[in-house]
């Protein structure tokens, strides 16, 4: 039986909107790839997520992998506010769960600078029943640590619990604690795998 749902946040109850993001400043498709490619698709943002690297520090860092474009990295990170979009669904969502009896958590590699600069797309969070953001310490999915700190933290029984992530890798370090997974591609789909497991989504 199924007593608590762990949901990831970028791309389940909020969107990671950072392409959108970039797009608003006018740069040309040449930029936005390597601005991309210097930024959120290069290792250093998992770093930033783990909270190991300051907002200074970061910015260095992607300036350096590459300098040419050091106004336009400077310029899209400086506020990250529209980087992250919260799904309408996600309160009502949280509360039809709780309102049947299950507990909702949260686990999510996140950095402080995008949990401040997006407080507002958050805001499901006061709504919830805890949980972990990377940064706060200072681990990130898929390390197992980050999953032991949660199922301490909460008393977690992992054979009574399922998770809701969109990247595999997060999901297979999960199941390697006996924590039911779903691959969270919409939220139609995971209400019918949660069905599947006997969850009155």
């Amino acid at each position: 039986m199924i007593t608590t749902i762990i949901f990831d946040i970028g791309n389940v109850l909020a969107d990671f909107t950072w392409e959108a993001h970039y797009r608003s400043f006018g740069y040309s498709e040449e930029i936005l790839e390597r601005l991309a490619n210097a930024t959120v698709k290069s290792p250093l943002w998992n770093e930033y997520d783990r909270g190991v690297m300051s907002d200074e520090e970061i910015v260095q860092g992607f300036i350096e992998r590459d300098p040419g474009i050091e106004k336009e990295i400077r310029e899209s990170l400086r506020n990250k506010g529209s980087m992250v979009v919260r799904n309408d669904y996600a309160i009502p969502w949280i509360q039809k769960l709780q309102g049947k009896g299950y507990r909702c958590l949260y686990l999510s590699n996140f950095s402080e600078g995008a949990g401040r600069d997006c407080a507002a797309a958050l805001d499901f969070i006061p709504y919830m029943d805890g949980g972990i953001l990377s940064y706060e310490e200072k681990l990130i999915k898929p390390m197992p640590e980050i999953y032991q700190l949660l199922i301490d933290r909460y008393g977690l029984m992992p054979e009574e619990s399922v998770f809701l992530d969109d990247t595999k890798p997060n999901l297979e370090a999960a199941e390697k604690f006996g924590i039911h997974t779903i691959h969270f591609q919409n939220q139609e789909q995971a209400i019918e795998e949660l069905r599947k497991l006997g969850v009155e989504a």
